[in-house]
This record gives C-alpha cells, sequence and structure tokens, in this order.
C-alpha cells in the first residue's frame, strides 16, 4: 500500500525545492566578482544572473539592469535560461498531479486507489527530471567560472568566482531529487501481481480453477 508519511515528506521537500529554484533563477547572484589582479575589490562588487546584473558598492547602494538583448548572451547563459525556467514549469505541473494523487487529499474522491498512486507517481517523475534539467545550468555555469578563473588567457577584471546562488541551487536540485523519490517510494504498491484479472479470478473461485486442470477432455471412440 501507499505510504502516506512517505507521500507527504516527499511533496514538502519537492515544494521546498521548487521554491528555492524559482529565488536562485530570479537571483543576480550567479556569478561574482570579487578578485582584480590578485588583490580585493572592496569598492564595489558586480553581481551577475541570469536575468540581470547588479553593482554593489561599499555606500550600500545597489544599481541593477536587466540584460539588453537574449542573443547577445553566451550560449551557457541562454541555455540555462531555458533549462530553469522549464524545470520551474516541469515543478507546477508535477504539483498539480501530486496533490490529486496524494492519498491523504480528498481530491478525485470518487477514483481508485490506484489511479490516485499512478498520478503521484507520475508527478515523483517529473519532480525527478526537473530535479535533474535544474541541476545542469548550475553545475554548467559553475565548471565555466572555475574554469575561466584559473585560466592565464582571461583578464584579471573578468574572472569571476562561484556565487551563493549556485550552492542554493545545488540544494534545490537535492531537494527535488530527494522529494520525487520519496514520492515515488511512497506511491508504489508493497507487491503486485503480473496477471491480476487471473489471480482475482482463481482467489473468488478458487474450486473452478482446481477442477479446471484435473478434468480432461473426454474422447468418442465410436
Amino acid at each position: 500500500m501507499a505510504s502516506t508519511g512517505l507521500q507527504l515528506v516527499g511533496l514538502v521537500l519537492a515544494v521546498l525545492g521548487w521554491v528555492f529554484g524559482a529565488l536562485v533563477c530570479a537571483a543576480p547572484l550567479w556569478r561574482v566578482s570579487a578578485f582584480v589582479g590578485g588583490e580585493l575589490v572592496i569598492a564595489q562588487v558586480l553581481w551577475e544572473g541570469l536575468w540581470m546584473n547588479c553593482l554593489s558598492q561599499t555606500t550600500g547602494h545597489i544599481q541593477c539592469k536587466s540584460y539588453d538583448s537574449t542573443l547577445a548572451l553566451s550560449t551557457y547563459a541562454q541555455a540555462a535560461r531555458c533549462l530553469t525556467v522549464l524545470s520551474l514549469l516541469l515543478c507546477l505541473l508535477a504539483l498539480l498531479f501530486g496533490v490529486l494523487g496524494a492519498k491523504c487529499t480528498h481530491c478525485m474522491a470518487t477514483a481508485k486507489q490506484a489511479t490516485k498512486a499512478q498520478l503521484a507517481r507520475i508527478s515523483a517523475v517529473l519532480y525527478m527530471v526537473a530535479g535533474f534539467a535544474y541541476l545542469i545550468p548550475i553545475s554548467w555555469t559553475a565548471y565555466a567560472i572555475v574554469r575561466d578563473f584559473y585560466d592565464p588567457n582571461v583578464a584579471a577584471p573578468l574572472k569571476r568566482e562561484l556565487g551563493p546562488a549556485l550552492y542554493l541551487g545545488w540544494g534545490a536540485s537535492v531537494l527535488l531529487l530527494l522529494g520525487g523519490a520519496l514520492l515515488y517510494i511512497g506511491s508504489t504498491p508493497a507487491g503486485g501481481s503480473v496477471l491480476p484479472g487471473f489471480t482475482r479470478a482463481v482467489r473468488d473461485n478458487p474450486t473452478s480453477a482446481a477442477a479446471a486442470e484435473v478434468k480432461a477432455p473426454e474422447k468418442s471412440f465410436v
């Protein structure tokens, strides 16, 4: 039978991952400039995200500006936008299926438990796919930052460091994957039969099944 506790825990973790993922997607803290020429810059720090960049000064003044053109962005930035938005949309669809298929909800009360469990498993798979889709741009961006940071051909003012949004993005991916896995386990029945119709017929009338095996057809020798 489906476990209500595992379903609830998995759904809560997945929703938390979705919320954190939305915050990371909007935050301009993916790439942070902190070192120029080997010396720490304390006058101003540049933050770069998927949708805008911000300039933070020591006086507390922060000025943000959206990117003028999407096509002018790098290839990985455009791919990161697509994957993060796709992941968030998948989470929205998974939440709908998860609420409908959860055993503790009264949605689709007239439906069979097997149908609700199947909807919950679809939700779990969507959450795990969304977690993988979110993990790709986060890891890809981190790899590009580390690669450019240690590349001697990249000018010092262009080097960046890992922003706090990337760490939160990794956490969101883990929550989506873990929540989806728990939701799937909690929605999977303990056991099943390969031929449920035949098993049900045998259970309802076991004597007829035994008689069918013992009885042999009669032959006429006339």
